[in-house]
């Protein structure tokens, strides 16, 4: 007996007898349709692992799963709708990234600031409060980092992906400094303080400084503010500055 099948290229729903076999068959199509697209979405996105990820990157991811599993479950549904969907959200991420590159304001609203734990030496309790972090959460963070003696710590700041970044104090360094005796000074936090083309203000409160020093260290380089792509600055006064390049 000749089975005839028809395909509707629209859905892509493929009628046949109505046998587990035929359904096995539709199941498999949808998959690797949908595993491809997917893969091609969040390609496009650039992003990085979900560990790495900003908030509303891992929102965006997903999202993208649920939607991809509507086809999967139910085999009415078109499968068309879940990838024009799983496109406009990558659409959307896309079109958001580009935004919070360009203005301090969108980034701070979709991807929040990181939060100064730990500042020479002493622990923030305000700011664990603000994060809703408990000492435990904190030392488990730290022996993420290696770090099992709290009182080595000079800076911990908590980064907006959940990844706390630890600044050892100058005798516990890895340098051996401590070992040699040597006095390499007071351990400081380089922080960002102009980043593309823009003054981050948080960045010159904690450092106590204003915008006058920092003007004056870029215009010592020859270059102006919008210029720069990146520079950052501890609270000695330390700094290091790289410049936009042209596009090509």
């Amino acid at each position: 007996m000749v089975k005839i099948y028809t395909y509707n290229l629209n859905k892509f729903t493929i009628f046949a007898n109505n046998n587990s076999g035929d359904t096995m068959i539709i199941t498999i199509t949808r998959t690797i349709i949908l595993y491809i697209f997917v893969t091609l979405g969040i390609r496009l996105m650039g992003k990085r692992q979900v560990g790495e990820m900003q908030p509303n990157e891992l929102v965006v991811t997903l999202l993208i799963s649920e939607i991809a599993a509507i086809p999967l479950q139910d085999t009415s549904q078109p499968i068309l709708d879940g990838v024009v969907a799983i496109f406009m959200l990558v659409i959307l991420e896309i079109i958001v990234s580009v935004l919070a590159m360009k203005s301090m304001t969108v980034r701070k609203l979709m991807n929040g600031k990181s939060a100064v734990i730990i500042k020479n030496g002493v622990i923030d309790q305000n700011a664990m409060r603000q994060v809703r972090m408990t000492v435990l959460d904190l030392v488990e963070l730290l022996r993420g980092q290696n770090v099992f003696d709290i009182s080595t710590v000079a800076f911990a700041v908590l980064e907006v992906n959940g990844n706390l970044s630890v600044l050892l104090k100058s005798s516990e360094q890895t340098v051996t400094a401590g070992d040699l005796n040597i006095d390499n000074g007071k351990a400081a936090l380089p922080l960002p303080v102009i980043s593309d083309g823009k003054i981050i203000k948080e960045s010159l409160r904690a450092l106590e400084t204003d915008e006058s020093k920092i003007k004056e260290k870029v215009a010592a380089n020859k270059t102006d503010i919008k210029q720069v792509f990146l520079m950052t600055m501890d609270r000695y006064g330390n700094f290091s500055l790289i410049k936009m390049r042209d596009k090509q």
